[in-house]
């Protein structure tokens, strides 16, 4: 999930979890003699299930467990920030050991230990045939929890077809359209989200910002790849929310840091340019790319006029599209110039795609914010509006509407509780890891560094272009979401078309679009056209002919 708040995202990836229950066969890794000391990762959990996918028995492990990340001298593992203060040593412990600095055996200094899940088939002759895909969710400040438990793994929590919660107890069951018959799934908390978090005296604040965050996830991915012999594997990653942000940064990253090239990149409920998602003065942005998602939650809700309900939700967003594109962004961009003719007929289209009276877009000067509109839309049923699902709704804190009050989200609140007691369960009853430190779905990462205000809004856009036009082979697959307002599909689709690409490059971009919100896979009908679309993408960015660069 990601809760869009500029200079916090607070997104979140959903992972689904693997295993068969009770029948699990445990089998963990054989301890090294060092295995006690600070430098040496601790032994995973290795266990053994098998599910049934499209009737077909698939035989796979699972394993659960910590890889420190190291830092090498002279080379850190997260760059250094100009701007950042001089830091403080962080004091010496009683009985702390006199190596220097740190260090450990090897010389190398262990820096953090990042919690991982991964899942491989069996049986597997050629893992050089075999794809390997890295999975991650966003926030900045989420784990892996909600891609893991909910979209791809092998297990998921149990919701309703609509992606409701069930009375508890909850369930833990097999999922039908998990990917591992196809890819072999690696997922990945980043440091202090999980059970992910910093060594002994190291401070947290190192690995919190956009680069440090990109370099940490980046390192666990080459050494993930390196200690696997996964270097011949096609191999993907998939980024949800702000693991978008990181996933296109590392498209980058990876590249220039390792030499190591990507197949292709899924962007979940993409966020690559905080331009298009910040509600700051002076910015027209935001309120052009939400208005064809606020036409669909108006349409959901069944809050339009006759003629336009009885259009598709893809026709309605089409309609909203073109309106925001091109005479609202005018009218923005004219601000206090418009002339009233203008400003009323824009009132008017606004209350035609979202049903609210044209008189309160003329009294907000044509600006709607998302907070407002959450409140607004369904203010006489005294109902509050979902943000990273609207078609999920809730009782409002109290009558009326205010301007100044920010609510709670109804559709968060429909699949956080059984995700956490799902994984808690599955993580322990399943996979047989255990761990007495609380696994931070969700938590606070502030301050969070976002880089030089020089430049910006914070874009990794730039560094999927720049990765895409040195990589002719990187595919790039964008899922949007009608009923996502986190993440607006229109903002995506903005975003994208204004990377300029070269014309050889951009046939390796696609989008689908999905009849969901923000965690597209808690809708069952669209979980299962999401596995369909990902088999299309996974076929067309492994046969790919050879680009003839020497060509005359």
């Amino acid at each position: 999930m990601l809760k869009m708040r500029y200079p916090q995202f607070t997104g979140l990836v959903l992972a689904a979890v693997l295993a068969c229950p009770l029948s699990a066969e445990t089998k963990p890794a054989e301890p090294e003699k060092t295995a006690t000391k600070p430098d040496v990762d601790p032994p995973p959990i290795v266990t053994a299930h098998t599910i049934t996918v499209d009737g077909k028995v698939v035989k796979y492990h699972a394993t659960a467990g910590y890889m420190i990340l190291k830092e090498e001298e002279g080379k850190p593992l997260t760059p250094p920030d100009p701007n950042a203060p001089p830091s403080t040593p962080a004091e010496k412990t009683p009985g702390e050991g006199k190596e220097e600095a740190g260090k450990a055996n090897d010389g190398l200094k262990p820096k953090a230990k990042v919690f991982f899940v991964a899942y491989t088939l069996d049986d597997v002759a050629d893992t050089a045939k075999r794809p390997v895909t890295y999975l991650f969710n966003g926030g900045p400040g989420s784990a892996s929890i909600w891609l893991h438990m909910g979209a791809v793994a092998p297990r998921r929590a149990s919701l309703t077809a609509d992606g409701e919660a069930p009375p508890p107890p909850y369930q833990v069951v097999d999922n039908e359209s998990t990917w591992l018959d196809r890819t072999d799934l690696v997922f990945i908390d980043p440091v202090s989200t999980g059970y992910s978090r910093p060594m002994p005296r190291e401070d947290a604040g190192q690995f919190h910002g956009l680069k440090e965050d990109i370099a940490c996830v980046g390192d666990f991915i080459r050494l993930y790849t390196t200690r696997n012999s996964r270097w011949l594997s096609p191999k993907f990653i998939v980024g949800e929310s702000y693991g978008t942000t990181r996933a296109a940064g590392l498209s980058d990253y990876l590249q220039t840091r390792y030499g190591l090239y990507l197949n292709g990149i899924v962007l979940v409920s993409s966020a690559l340019n905080f331009q298009e998602a910040a509600f700051t003065p002076q910015n027209s942005d935001p309120y052009v790319c939400v208005l064809p998602s606020y036409a669909a939650a108006a349409w959901y809700h069944r809050r339009l006029s006759e003629k336009m309900q009885a259009k598709s939700v893809a026709e309605v967003a089409q309609e909203a599209r073109v309106f925001a594109g091109g005479e609202y962004t005018l009218a923005l961009m004219h601000g206090d110039a418009v002339s009233e003719q203008e400003r009323q007929h824009v009132a008017d289209e606004l209350s035609r795609f979202t049903g609210i009276p044209p008189g309160e877009f003329r009294l907000l000067r044509l600006r709607m914010t998302d907070d407002m509109f959450f409140q607004r839309l369904l203010l006489a049923d005294g109902r509050y509006l979902g943000r990273y699902d609207t078609r999920f709704t809730g009782p409002s804190y109290a009558p009326g509407y205010s301007m100044d009050e920010e609510g709670y989200d109804p559709s968060f609140e429909a699949v956080a509780p059984v995700f956490n007691a799902a994984f808690n369960d599955y993580v322990r009853r399943e996979l047989r890891f255990e761990s007495d430190i609380p696994y931070e779905a969700l938590t606070d990462v502030q301050p969070w560094n976002f880089g030089d205000a020089r430049n910006g809004f914070p874009n990794t856009a730039e560094d999927l272009r720049k990765a895409m036009t040195r990589n002719p082979y990187l595919n790039v697959w964008v899922t949007c979401s009608y009923y996502d307002l986190a993440t607006p599909f229109f903002a995506a689709e903005r975003i994208v078309a204004g990377m300029n690409l070269d014309p050889s490059v951009r046939p390796n971009l696609r989008f689908t679009y999905y009849e969901s919100g923000h965690m597209l896979y808690v809708h069952a009908p669209s979980r299962a056209k999401f596995k369909a679309d990902f088999l299309a993408f996974l076929g067309d960015a492994t046969s790919q002919p050879v680009v003839h660069a020497a060509a005359p």
